[in-house]
């Protein structure tokens, strides 16, 4: 049976809020998600934009929010963009000293109706994260480092989903498996089957001339 792949397009591609709205508007029925690119400048290089745009995006466009924090203190911005309008809100595992306060901090977000997501860096390895598995419904893998796009997708990225999908299923676990960076037409379907559910794409919709079209080929459609 051929499962569901979401499209989720990243909007760290375009540098103006003015713009970032614009574009998610033009998607507007076409992608799955806005992946909304949350860079303090200090987690990760280049920084974006803040709740406030996510509020906005929310306000004119209907498409969900998928909202990835890569910032050094999310704790104190949750609240900030479930508020704006956040449908998954994703933490990352690296920015947290106490990893306590990180599982209360998935399980504040699912409180709130809004789905938990956790993400870590290609460095880190999966079984530093596989307790917190168990309170999320969005696993997000970085196929690149946080921070830059048109990044190549890291070679052992196809091994760790194939390991996460293996622990997924021996754990009777539902959440989704994300694959953030480097996803092209190429390799969308070696990645979707290694076990993701949800692609970010940047640039292989941004510059493509045929957006809708490039969605639906990273879909395998």
């Amino acid at each position: 049976m051929k499962r569901n792949i979401d499209i989720s397009v990243s909007t760290l591609t375009v540098d103006e809020a003015d713009e970032v709205i614009k574009y998610a508007k033009s998607l507007q029925g076409i992608a799955d998600f806005m992946h909304c690119d949350i860079i303090d400048g200090k987690f990760a290089p280049k920084a974006t934009y803040n709740y406030d745009v996510v509020e906005n995006i929310n306000q004119n466009c209907l498409t969900m929010l998928d909202v990835h924090l890569m910032v050094e203190e999310p704790s104190a911005e949750i609240d900030d963009y479930i508020a704006a309008g956040a449908n998954i809100l994703t933490v990352h595992y690296e920015a947290y000293e106490d990893k306590e306060k990180l599982n209360s901090d998935l399980i504040h977000i699912r409180n709130c109706n809004t789905l938990a997501g956790l993400s870590f860096k290609p460095e880190t390895p999966f079984k530093d994260i596989k307790m917190f598995c168990f309170n999320i419904d969005v696993l997000l893998v970085m196929g690149v480092e946080p921070g830059a796009c048109g990044q190549k997708l890291l070679p052992n990225t196809f091994s760790k989903l194939k390991k996460i999908a293996s622990f997924r299923e021996a754990n009777k676990l539902k959440f989704k498996i994300e694959v953030d960076g480097g996803v092209t037409e190429e390799n969308a379907q070696t990645l979707i089957s290694a076990g993701a559910d949800i692609l970010v794409s940047g640039n292989a919709v941004y510059k493509a001339k045929d957006r809708a079209k490039a969605i639906n080929v990273l879909r395998g459609l």
